[in-house]
């Protein structure tokens, strides 16, 4: 039995067989071949084996993800069965004598090559196409087997170096109960994904694709951040206790579900859920969301190959605003760059992402995907409680710039005769340290304020959050981010206007004191935070927590901080 420390990032305990989802090698050696029809024939073989593959690929996609993402698949079929491809490729075996591999790499190749090279859009992105399939191909001539997680039909814990955003969203519930990956910390996306997803999850552990082969019998501490492989039978009892246990403590939260979050002094705070998509609405009114304190609308344009039109966006953004029942619902604009990134914008590779060309810069440079957006939100607007968040603002001009697009298209909107609704609220993300210490001017101009404390908590402490190395200033308790987070708040109450926080400290339980006692009006979390969140509050007073707040603005280190709050809510 092995065991492995890592960061606990999505709380449960999760135990079944490991499923890697790593890249195969595909390596091989160029050789000389005597049997040409055999040869042929094993290409074949391959060939077919890969069509069946994607046929029962485009076929689960349909079901799950719709016709849109199926037609990806689709594609790829129409060039697995091209005999402008097929044709060279068994010519160069029976002609050069080589093996089906080096014919197929070579052949894919020139196809890329030569697809990459022309002015048409449409046929570079061709390109991509022809990689994809030689490489399954390639996979089935070598006898290995691609990863695809939305092909998985049995319970897995899912084992990887990282899971990107779109991985994460591929995961179906029903048969993944869990994940571990060699990289990551609490606010990387595939965490905050697995939060939504309700999946137990273990990030950082350094070293599990490594020590975890497919098959391994799999436990996942999502409580303690401990990944367990091929535990002993006794091992696996208690950890069954423990998942019970666990179970039995969500049902008393669930009893919550339909009150209101009062503190025991009487303040009323709303609790709110973080989404990425309309199937996320059934957490959170599984769990007492209050409203939408941050819908990613990122996730429309991932795992796909082109932008999502107006239509596709209007029907999502409704789906939504309905879905709630006039609770309030929060849109953040798009928010691509970092670690999101989407393939077919080609955008340059650099240095800083983090600090890059992203979020609403990217916005006010392609005007038309944002506009685009823009307008699908405000016809969208009349189905329920809307409110529209800029990210990773930096300047006022930012600001008001981007309000100026979003006038421009509502007055446009009007004259087309389209319903908009009358009022609709602006705010931003203060994840950017310059717009908390200016927050007192911003407020004059926004409507509401949202802490996005996983990016304001990197760039104060100047350290990047997807870095293991430097992962030990990740602090949301230290004194210097809170007097960050009581500047934004305070400056939001002197306007009339309120202040909420959307990052993963909103649902911390250190954290959540604190906040309440600085007068947080909103706490968006995942939605499977909330209940606890819930019960927390309701055990505390709000007017002794503004005590501690104003004790632990005081304090020197993060660790004085989590002492002053330990000793308080005990």
């Amino acid at each position: 039995m092995t065991f492995l420390q890592g960061i606990a990032a999505s709380n449960g305990i999760a135990i079944a067989k490991a499923y890697r989802l790593v890249e195969p090698n595909l390596s091989f050696e160029q050789s000389t071949i005597e049997d040409a029809s055999a040869e042929v024939e094993r290409y074949r073989q391959a060939l077919a084996k890969a069509k069946s593959e994607l046929e029962t690929i485009r076929d689960r996609a349909k079901v799950d993800l719709g016709p849109d993402k199926a037609a990806i698949f689709e594609a790829h079929l129409l060039v697995l069965s091209d005999p402008e491809l097929n044709t060279p490729i068994e010519d160069k075996i029976t002609s050069e004598k080589v093996n089906a591999e080096s014919a197929l790499k070579e052949t894919a190749d020139m196809f890329v090559m030569m697809f990459e090279q022309m002015d048409n859009e449409y046929m570079r992105e061709r390109a991509a196409d022809i990689r994809d399939v030689t490489k399954r191909v390639l996979a089935h001539l070598l006898g290995v087997q691609l990863p695809n997680p939305s092909m998985i039909a049995e319970e897995v814990i899912i084992v990887a170096e990282d899971l990107t955003p779109s991985d994460t969203a591929q995961l179906n519930r029903q048969f993944v109960k869990g994940f571990t990956t060699n990289i990551g910390g609490r606010t990387s996306h595939s965490a905050i994904m697995a939060r939504s997803l309700e999946i137990p999850a273990v990030v950082g552990t350094k070293t599990a694709v490594e020590e975890i082969h497919n098959g391994d019998l799999v436990i996942v501490d999502g409580l303690k951040g401990e990944v367990h492989i091929n535990p002993t039978p006794e091992l696996v009892e208690q950890y069954r206790q423990v998942h019970q246990e666990y179970e039995n403590q969500k049902a008393e939260w669930a009893k919550l579900v339909n009150e209101s979050t009062v503190s025991k002094d009487g303040h009323h705070v709303e609790l709110a859920a973080n989404i990425g998509t309309p199937n996320d609405l059934k957490g959170v009114a599984a769990n007492g969301g209050e409203g939408v304190g941050l819908y990613r609308t990122e996730f429309l344009y991932m795992g796909r190959e082109q932008l999502p039109t107006e239509e596709e966006q209007f029907e999502a953004y409704k789906a939504v605003l309905e879905g709630m029942n006039g609770k309030p619902v929060v849109v953040r604009t798009l928010d691509i760059g970092g670690d999101k990134e989407l393939p077919y914008l080609e955008l340059p590779k650099e240095m800083n992402p983090f600090l890059g060309f992203r979020a609403i810069r990217l916005c006010l440079e392609e005007q038309g995907i944002f506009r685009t957006q823009l307008r699908a939100l405000l016809r969208a607007s009349t189905f329920g409680n809307l409110k529209i968040m800029f990210p990773m603002i930096a300047t006022l001009d930012e600001f008001r710039s981007a309000k100026a697009i979003l006038e421009e298209e509502k007055q446009k909107l009007i004259s087309e005769g389209q319903k908009v609704a009358d009022q609709i609220e602006l705010g931003i993300m203060v994840e950017i340290p310059s717009t908390a210490v200016l927050a007192d001017q911003f407020a004059k101009e926004v409507d509401f304020f949202s802490v996005g404390t996983n990016d304001l908590i990197q760039y104060t402490m100047a350290a990047d959050r997807m870095n293991q190395r430097v992962s030990y200033l990740y602090q949301p308790y230290s004194p210097s981010i809170l007097r960050l987070v009581k500047m934004v708040i305070d400056a939001a109450h002197a306007e009339g206007k309120w202040a909420g926080m959307c990052g993963e400290m909103a649902g911390d339980e250190t954290a959540i004191p604190i906040l309440l006692g600085l007068g947080l009006d909103e706490f968006s979390m995942s939605a499977t935070s909330i209940l606890k969140a819930r019960s927390l509050i309701k055990n505390l007073n709000k007017s002794d927590m503004k005590n501690l707040a104003d004790e632990v603005l005081n304090m020197q280190t993060t660790s004085q901080v989590v002492d002053a709050v330990n000793a308080a809510i005990k």
